[in-house]
């Protein structure tokens, strides 16, 4: 594997690895490059540091090089990688290794103090804690910058202690697990979601197809790591000889900076890099039109028309991907299709929130009745449970053999989210099976009431969950953040959502502030709720 350092234009640290697999005499060297990083990586993760079959390896680093590599050496050093979320504080951390049951952990340089505080809290515990690796600053040894850390290994020093005749200790079985991933806990507490090799190995070539790769494409890393191992683009990436720009940290300047100065043609994550996009400076926004066409994935509720008009104007094609942990990433991708271009905009807008066709390589996504398991109508209103049944989901949750079996009854993976069935095969989804709200008895999305809030001049942010009615069992409550330096009344808010809703649909109140998010940025709907139940009398505030 070829590393080079690259410094961008506004000194944020920008890495790329580049990876020539293609059996071509011109790549022979990056080649060898690539092979020999992997198998001294996973030489001394499996011999030095004593990792044995099936043992579990922790990586607790933002998406740097070191974190790229580990994906390879710790499948081939046959143990299972989990990387997790860096924005974990030490009692999560600390309980998430203990379930794990993890031997080692590769902790970048800059989250030391986090994991020796979990490590600390395992030891009082009387667990033993996992084997400590440092990740140091690019070309730098993390024994001059850290000696605080009890430790003597140093991730660049162990890899030049590798032997270069190492065999790759393979999967007995294709079903043996390759990673653990956690959910974000959006809906409640994280949980631990195996994959498993074959899963990974035909997700990964989903992608290529999904994303509209060609050979060598250039990948800008934008998308964590540690979810879902970057969505399986860790593999698809090197499967199709492609180069990975790592980024520590993402801004706007440092994504047109890449954009510009390395040809980037693909990116990912969450709908957040679209306003990232959308509110960058005028001198990193002037970089476009770009030398080449840029395709961006976000999965996640799509932000509203004006944020997706001007990061189209500014050269990037936007797919919309739904998906989630447990699917290894985005289940469906929809690309836009011809027809959409000549409709008018509120049909624009309603035609991209629409989730898509699933991929080649999964069996099946439906639509259900999760009583009966009968497919409802193509109509495009009958709401039903979003399910997906085939070879790239996961294998089951860690040691959670009852939630396993409950998820996956009848065959399908019951994703919990609520949905509907469009004519032409779009699934549309509505609202998670938690968060939708009976009025009446008539079915209020959230997402609806929320898109309506955000397409709002003035606010920033938005949620909305039920809030208790004598009359109607349920109404609106939408908790709003608005954009800095912007006011605005709950009357306001509310008239606005009074011409474009139906009266049902309308919030009766409208709470101000920040809204609760846990450490991976994902709002916490259940936290609103008990706000909500706790204050009956809750008014417009």
């Amino acid at each position: 594997m070829k590393r080079s350092f690259l410094q961008s234009k506004n000194s944020e640290e920008i890495w790329s690895i580049i990876h020539k697999l293609h059996v071509i005499s011109s790549y022979s060297t990056n080649v060898l490059s690539l092979g020999l990083t992997c198998c001294q990586n996973g030489n001394e993760i499996s011999s030095f540091l004593i990792v044995v079959f099936n043992d579990q390896v922790v990586a607790f680093a933002p998406n740097v090089p070191a974190l790229y590599e580990l994906h390879f050496g710790v499948p081939m050093a046959g143990a299972v990688i989990s990387a997790l979320n860096t924005r974990l504080d030490a009692s999560t951390l600390a309980l998430t290794l203990e379930q794990l049951e993890a031997k080692l952990i590769f902790v970048d340089y800059q989250f030391t103090d986090a994991v020796l505080k979990a490590l600390d809290l395992l030891s009082q515990k009387k667990v033993n804690p996992p084997h400590l690796v440092v990740i140091p600053e690019c070309d730098k040894s993390s024994s001059r910058d850290h000696k605080h850390i009890a430790s003597d290994l140093d991730y660049n020093c162990l890899l030049e202690m590798g032997r270069d005749d190492f065999r790759i200790i393979r999967p007995n079985n294709e079903c043996d697990p390759i990673s653990v991933n956690y959910t974000s806990g959006s809906t409640g507490k994280p949980k631990g979601v195996v994959y498993s090799h074959r899963a990974a190995y035909l997700n990964s070539l989903a992608e290529i197809f999904r994303f509209d790769m060609r050979q060598m494409p250039v990948f800008l890393w934008t998308v964590d790591m540690f979810r879902c191992n970057g969505w399986c683009l860790t593999w698809a990436m090197a499967a199709l000889g492609g180069t990975n720009i790592c980024l520590r940290n993402v801004s706007a300047e440092v994504i047109f900076d890449a954009v510009s100065l390395h040809k980037v043609t693909h990116f990912c994550g969450p709908p957040a890099i679209l306003n990232t996009i959308a509110n960058a400076p005028a001198r990193a926004s002037s970089q476009s039109p770009f030398p080449c066409s840029v395709n961006v994935v976000v999965a996640g509720s799509l932000p509203n028309s004006e944020i997706l008009t001007k990061v189209e104007g500014l050269g990037f094609n936007v797919y919309h991907g739904y998906g989630m942990t447990e699917a290894l990433g985005p289940a469906t991708i929809r690309p836009w299709k011809p027809e959409s271009d000549s409709t008018f905009e509120i049909e624009q807008e309603e035609i991209r929130r629409r989730e898509g066709l699933h991929n080649i390589l999964l069996e099946g996504v439906d639509v259900k009745d999760p009583k009966t398991m009968e497919s409802v109508p193509n109509d495009g209103k009958t709401i039903g449970e979003v399910m997906f049944r085939g070879n790239i989901l996961m294998s089951g949750y860690l040691k959670s053999t009852e939630i396993t079996q409950e998820t996956l009854k009848g065959g399908w993976f019951h994703t919990g989210d609520l949905g509907v069935r469009h004519p032409n095969g779009y699934l549309q989804m509505k609202d998670r099976a938690k968060d939708i709200i009976i009025s009446g008895g008539e079915a209020i999305s959230t997402l609806e009431v929320e898109a309506v809030l955000l397409s709002h001049p003035k606010v920033s942010e938005a949620a909305v969950v039920g809030q208790p009615d004598a009359l109607l069992n349920e109404v609106p409550c939408a908790f709003v953040k608005l954009k800095e330096g912007f006011g605005a009344s709950a009357e306001e808010i509310i008239e606005f959502c009074g011409d474009q809703l139906p009266e049902l649909m309308i919030p009766r109140t409208i709470v101000f502030g920040e809204l609760p998010v846990n450490f991976s940025g994902k709002v916490q709907k259940f936290a609103m709720r008990e706000t909500v139940n706790a204050n009956t009398s809750l008014a417009n505030c």
